[in-house]
């Protein structure tokens, strides 16, 4: 990523200068105001380039600032876009750490941040300028974390780093198991009807100390961070409630106060049971990004590219566009690029979540990731490295995952005061125990009860392990979600508006009927209907010379072959005339053919063929209904929806195309600009609708949709417009997306509700005594791991299709 900056100059050290990128320029005109309006400044020279939509400013950062300059930018009518950051956090240990880490980006100037805590990243957009990655870091190092920009050549790197700390604890957390089990089976002595202290108070205090300053030296560091930073997390509590234990058992050991109980085991056993807590923890969080790893890996990392004439094996970052590579059968494409040479199947289920291999020829686009299946192919790259469609899907997914859903606002709330409240009821409970009872040693094991057994990890999980897992799973599917407030709402919705054309239907009419005239067979009726329409660009004419073609007819010579604009085409066949065209057009030329209302009457478009002295038949055409089109409808209706068709055709063809596709309601001749009123109306009429869509003139409407799904095979301006990207070209894709939702919102309130409930249940069991600091070191450190794993559970999510999932390859 590139850091933009004010910097000193070399040659001036009162000077700064600031480069930041501009949006909205349409031409020089533009450049030269912004300049203007710059230069008007003291202290300041500005130059703007048009063609890199950038300007940089040469200031005096005595006399403005840079977030002056830029208000002023905007206030010529231009925009300074906001960069984007994503930064690898480490030393977050629970909900409460991202509460506080997001806290302090978003005080800064221009910064709007969010932090998974599932993940362990942060999202940021922030203002050139105003700030830079080096202030973003910084101010999450001030929080007492650690923060560094993910890029391409970090995540692997990030990754190893996560193994061999995974590694580290795992060796600590069995030192810690086997220190603390002898501890253990003392305190279950008097079960057994032995003694209490069954080994020396020495020997308990020995094995007891390492546990608690060495195996859980991460709680004291993740608690000083915390403190130093000015808030508290879960190490808070862990490192007060286990420490207070270790000191009062210290105290009565030193003072050889045989009398009193020690505690050296409840302490020790904490420790432990959080630490295997936490690498349970960290082992099913690892599995919530699986799907965006398994996308990651199918680029291979290597490409046969042809150098000087010979095929060179290089590195994938050696690629450039235009670069000409050859893929043999069974190799992974590495790279978006066409086909110069070569024929055959790739599967492209990665993208598409379609297992149906799709034929590759001569001018055919492949995407890298993809498998090609047979023969060799050629072909020169278009995109490369980062600008794949690959590359985008994987930033489209992690950027989604990294977001908040709506449900989640409770939890955060929740979480940022957790700790406060969790210590307050801590002396509360110390103090009435010890008041009232006056036991000091009960007062002090059921303050240490609740702090150990309150956290607020499970609540900070609940959201965006389930939210990680959903999208991961809709990736593989080929259902691409914007982000997370998008796949809540998907679930909700009522009503669904359908676009007719390459929505419903597959976009290009296609020869649905063929009637000849008695004593003429359907093949002589294709045959010369084909062979005058194949000089003509129409897409009627190229509909039935597919058809003809398709079924292999031998079309005969053509001669005088003539188009007439709005009429038809007329051409010499053997030694007659013929003409095809619209029924009408042939009362003009004064040659009698038959109607076909019925056809019309369906919403086809009828041609007839005929010459002065034979009429050979007619032929319907019609934009087809896809072949699932029908089936996705009637799921929908299943899920509960309303189902509404918008089309811009007249009312005959509209509701031919709606009772085939069962739908009960449409609304005929709509102006492409009106789609977006039509869907306003209805969410004005308090429904929750999503609009789907896949054209230039649908992007309105799906903008002012709750939920707007894109057909993947759309226009750019669509798919930019939609929430939800649907990569196959079939509407069963919206009824899986809904549902996909509607899983992921389950798991969501399932996770809430657990983590709820036993903070609510456990800390007051707590209070009262009824729960020793061991058992609730045990049910806290499962509190994180069962929610987690709860959401891992959407993993056997799959489509209605059943689609069979893509197998990862390096």
């Amino acid at each position: 990523m590139t850091e933009i900056a004010p910097s000193p100059r070399a040659d001036a050290p009162s000077t700064c200068t600031l480069d930041v990128p501009v949006a909205g320029m349409t031409c020089a005109a533009c450049a030269v105001r912004i300049e203007k309006a710059l230069n008007r400044q003291p202290g300041v020279k500005a130059q703007v380039n048009l063609a890199a939509e950038r300007a940089r400013i040469e200031y005096d950062p005595g006399a403005t600032s840079p977030a002056e300059l830029i208000e002023l930018i905007r206030k010529t009518g231009y925009e300074v876009p906001k960069q984007r950051a994503e930064l690898a956090i480490s030393g977050m240990t629970c909900a409460a750490c991202a509460a506080r880490i997001e806290k302090v980006l978003n005080a800064l100037p221009g910064v709007e941040a969010q932090v998974n805590f599932a993940a362990e990243k942060a999202l940021v957009y922030y203002t050139p300028g105003t700030v830079t990655l080096r202030d973003l870091i910084a101010a999450v190092e001030r929080a007492g974390y650690g923060a560094r920009e993910m890029v391409g050549a970090e995540r692997e790197a990030l990754r190893r780093e996560k193994e061999a700390a995974y590694r580290h604890e795992f060796r600590v957390f069995w030192v810690a198991a086997a220190l603390t089990l002898p501890l253990l089976l003392q305190m279950l002595a008097p079960l057994a009807g032995l003694p209490h202290d069954l080994l020396p108070r020495g020997l308990q205090f020995f094995l007891a100390t390492p546990v608690q300053f060495w195996a859980g030296k991460r709680f004291y560091v993740g608690a000083w961070h915390a403190l130093r930073g000015g808030g508290a997390n879960m190490d808070v509590l862990v490192a007060l409630g286990t420490s207070m234990a270790w000191l009062y058992s210290t105290v009565v050991t030193l003072l050889g106060l045989n009398h009193l109980h020690v505690y050296f085991e409840a302490g020790a056993a904490v420790i432990t049971l959080v630490l295997l807590g936490k690498l349970l923890e960290a082992r099913a969080k690892s599995k919530t990004s699986a799907a965006v790893e398994a996308l990651l890996r199918l680029t291979p990392r290597t490409a046969w590219v042809e150098r000087d004439g010979q095929a060179q094996e290089v590195p994938i970052e050696l690629i450039r566009a235009g670069d000409v590579c050859r893929v043999r059968a069974a190799e992974r494409i590495p790279v978006d690029g066409e086909v110069l040479e070569g024929d055959s199947s790739v599967d492209e289920s990665m993208l598409t979540g379609e297992s149906r291999p799709r034929h590759k020829t001569v001018g055919s686009k492949v995407y890298a990731g993809t498998q090609n299946l047979e023969g060799t192919l050629r072909l020169r790259a278009t995109s490369v490295g980062a600008d794949t469609q690959l590359a985008h899907i994987v930033r489209l997914v992690e950027e989604a995952q990294g977001s908040k859903a709506p449900i989640a606002r409770l939890a955060d709330r929740i979480s940022g005061i957790f700790v406060p409240v969790v210590l307050s009821i801590a002396v509360v409970t110390f103090g009435l125990w010890w008041g009232i009872a006056g036991d000091f040693t009960q007062a002090l094991i059921n303050a240490v009860a609740v702090l150990v057994i309150a956290c607020p990890c499970a609540l900070g999980l609940a959201t965006p392990t389930a939210i990680m897992v959903g999208m991961g799973r809709g990736a593989q599917a080929g259902i691409l979600v914007r982000d997370a407030r998008a796949l809540e709402l998907a679930g909700r919705i009522d009503t669904v508006i359908l676009d007719k054309t390459g929505t419903l239907t597959e976009g290009r009419p296609g020869l649905t009927d063929c009637l000849p005239a008695a004593g003429v067979t359907e093949a002589e009726l294709l045959a010369t209907a084909a062979a005058l329409e194949q000089g003509s660009l129409h897409p009627l004419a190229l509909a039935i010379v597919e058809e003809a073609r398709r079924r292999g007819l031998r079309l005969p010579a053509v001669t005088e072959f003539r188009s007439i604009a709005g009429k038809g085409v007329t051409g010499r066949v053997g030694d007659e005339t013929f003409h095809l065209g619209a029924p009408a057009w042939f009362a003009e030329l004064n040659i009698t053919v038959p109607s076909a209302p019925l056809l019309a009457e369906q919403g086809k478009t009828v041609v007839a063929v005929a010459s002065a002295t034979r009429f050979l038949g007619h032929l319907a055409l019609a934009d087809r209904l896809r072949a699932d089109s029908a089936a996705a409808v009637a799921r929908l209706q299943t899920l509960g929806l309303e189902v509404i068709m918008l089309t811009g055709d007249n009312e005959a063809t509209a509701r031919a195309i709606a009772t085939q596709a069962g739908i009960r309601h449409y609304v005929a001749e709509v102006l492409p600009q009106d789609k977006a009123a039509e869907v306003s109306r209805r969410r004005e009429a308090g429904r929750r609708v999503g609009m789907v869509g896949d054209g230039i003139n649908d992007a309105p409407a799906l903008a002012a949709a709750d939920v707007g799904f894109a057909i993947g095979a759309g226009a750019d301006v669509a798919i930019e417009a939609a929430d939800v990207t649907l990569m196959r070209d079939s509407l069963m894709g919206v009824a899986d997306a809904i549902s996909l939702s509607r899983a992921t919102l389950a798991k969501i309130r399932q996770n809430l509700f657990f983590a709820f409930i036993y903070n609510v249940l456990g800390i007051p069991l707590a209070a009262l005594g009824m729960l020793s600091p061991v058992i609730a070191g045990a049910a806290m450190a499962m509190s994180s791991v069962s929610v987690v794993s709860n959401a891992l559970l959407l993993k056997r999510w799959r489509p209605a299709s059943a689609l069979p999932l893509p197998a990862s390859r390096g």
